[in-house]
């Protein structure tokens, strides 16, 4: 039997993308995830994670990533209520990616508060058959789901080192983060746009913005 996991990370931040992976495990394969040390990637370091993302990989009969743009993330909750709008964009890519990996069971992590209506979103774009167990948490379950974890950890993890190379340290992306907000204000003062890389609907982003634009209607 073929077992999927799929889970998302960044999916908080305001910075870069949110990306969510997809791993295809043999059943047999399952056991030797957690002799790995296989978890959920928040309770990893990132050196750890790095070196388990190439074991996962060669122990994965398929694997994907799928990568959704800031301006994707804004376009699909401009309108209506944020976490709902958001909630459907991730359920389809999850079906996406089901859809490519064919698995006969996949275990995703539910973002809804819902979990069965998370699941129901995710059907309604399945191509394929496979049985789709939602879950709160799955990253803390299910090994595959802990493997998807590590993965959209690691590749969303060297987006951000490689953004931080060309713009300096701007903190964890994540609105609680002092630096984040600096940069958030920095941007807008030297570009007076905030860059691609930015999610510009999230709340906090936009009320930077909107201080700015307050200020120079003042001045004008």
């Amino acid at each position: 039997m073929l077992i999927a996991g799929i889970d998302e990370a960044g999916r908080g931040c305001v910075i870069g993308p949110l990306v969510v992976a997809g791993v295809l495990i043999k059943e047999e394969n399952l056991p030797v995830l957690k002799r790995l040390g296989v978890k959920d990637s928040k309770l990893l370091s990132p050196k750890k994670r790095d070196m388990l993302a190439i074991e996962i990989l060669k122990l994965s009969e398929k694997h994907l990533v799928v990568e959704l743009s800031p301006k994707e993330i804004d376009h699909a909750v401009q309108s209506g209520r944020k976490l709902h709008k958001l909630n459907r964009l991730e359920a389809e890519t999850m079906a996406q990616i089901i859809n490519a990996l064919k698995p006969d069971v996949a275990y995703v992590d539910a973002a809804d508060v819902l979990e069965d209506r998370f699941k129901h979103h995710i059907q309604e774009s399945l191509t394929t058959k496979a049985i789709i167990t939602s879950k709160h948490n799955a990253d803390e379950i299910y090994p595959a789901v802990s493997a998807a974890s590590i993965i959209a950890k690691v590749t969303r993890d060297k987006y951000i080192a490689n953004l931080a190379l060309s713009y300096g340290d701007f903190g964890s992306g994540y609105l609680t983060d002092p630096k984040t907000m600096t940069f958030l204000k920095q941007c807008l003062k030297t570009e007076g746009e905030y860059p691609d890389f930015i999610r510009k609907s999230w709340k906090p982003a936009r009320k930077v913005k909107a201080e700015k634009d307050s200020v120079q209607k003042t001045l004008a």
